[in-house]
């Protein structure tokens, strides 16, 4: 299997960017929509755009926060594997992925909880990430933007 890791490798904070795939996972869960349609992660502070029906509320936005924060808590293990597209698509959407992507995709799992192909840099374990906290949310035309960081 051939795999092409170049210069356009992603080189986020990797406590920050494994808070996104859970982040990801977590809406995903919670409202049925796909993965960040645009992102932004830094050290210091981050922002996700996901695509909804209606403006989730504040509650739901702390209910967010709390779930984050729980899989984070589980202290779960942070894994690569590299799979085939036909293994990969068994656990993972592929829909983003572009069409000169190489055979082997490197999927990074998050315990028993998220499996996203990626080329970022990763935490070993959520224990290393520290906790979630929302920053605030805004909501228009459709978008919600979510800015959050990570505390020790």
């Amino acid at each position: 299997m051939e795999v092409q890791l170049n210069e356009h490798n992603k080189h986020e904070y990797p406590p920050m960017h494994t808070a996104e795939h859970i982040l990801n996972q977590t809406m995903t869960r919670m409202f049925g929509c796909s993965r960040s349609t645009n992102a932004h992660i830094e050290r210091k502070k981050s922002k996700c755009d996901y695509l909804l029906a209606e403006d989730p509320g504040k509650e739901v936005l702390m209910e967010i926060e709390r779930k984050v924060n729980e899989v984070i808590d589980r202290r779960l293990p942070v894994t690569i594997d590299f799979l085939t597209h036909a293994e990969a698509k068994e656990i993972a959407d592929l829909s983003k992925l572009p069409q000169e992507v190489s055979e082997a995709l490197r999927i990074v799992r998050i315990g028993d909880y998220d499996a996203c192909a990626c080329i970022g840099e990763h935490v070993n374990n959520t224990s290393e990430i520290g906790h979630f906290k929302l920053l605030n949310c805004d909501y228009a035309d459709g978008k919600l933007r979510v800015r959050f960081k990570l505390t020790d």
